[in-house]
């Protein structure tokens, strides 16, 4: 693997302003002062992508009322999040970083293992940015399904 930027806890998190699914911009410095999951997904309406934004929204009172904030990133054009979005009732932010500017900067886009051969795409990714937006937890190479649960054990949710 190359040395690609890799975040850890305790790094400042990336500030970033990128459209949502309905165009309208979307900062992480809007959410200062308050517990942000960003997950990293490669394509809206994909399985693994759909099983993991669905475990999400199905999760999403309980992560909500513990006091984290869902924003969604991957490199789909802000239509195609749209549909995503209408398709499976997602009740959160999904963010089109269609340049994978924003995803490099956060490492979750760059050489992969992906069936044996080495590739470059969108690592899937989750980060709990704290209030003071610092990186409290970072997870590089998730798996889609189970990912959410396993996630709400970590954060004691």
């Amino acid at each position: 693997m190359s040395d690609q930027k890799r975040l850890s806890e305790g790094d400042p998190a990336p500030d970033f302003r990128l459209p949502d699914s309905t165009g309208t911009e979307v900062s992480l410095a809007d959410f200062r002062g308050r517990h942000v999951v960003v997950y990293f997904y490669p394509a809206a309406s994909t399985p693994g992508c759909t099983t993991q934004a669905c475990d999400f929204r199905d999760n999403l009172a309980e992560l909500n009322d513990a006091g984290f904030t869902v924003l969604g990133v991957s490199p789909d054009k802000p239509a195609k999040l749209a549909k995503f979005v209408a398709d499976e009732g997602l009740t959160f932010p999904l963010l089109a970083d269609e340049s994978r500017e924003v995803l490099t900067e956060w490492g979750a886009y760059g050489e992969k293992q992906n069936y044996g051969r080495t590739i470059t795409g969108v690592i899937r990714s989750t980060f709990v940015v704290d209030p003071e937006g610092r990186i409290a937890k970072a997870m590089y190479n998730v798996r889609a399904t189970g990912h959410v649960a396993k996630l709400r054990r970590d954060l004691g949710v």
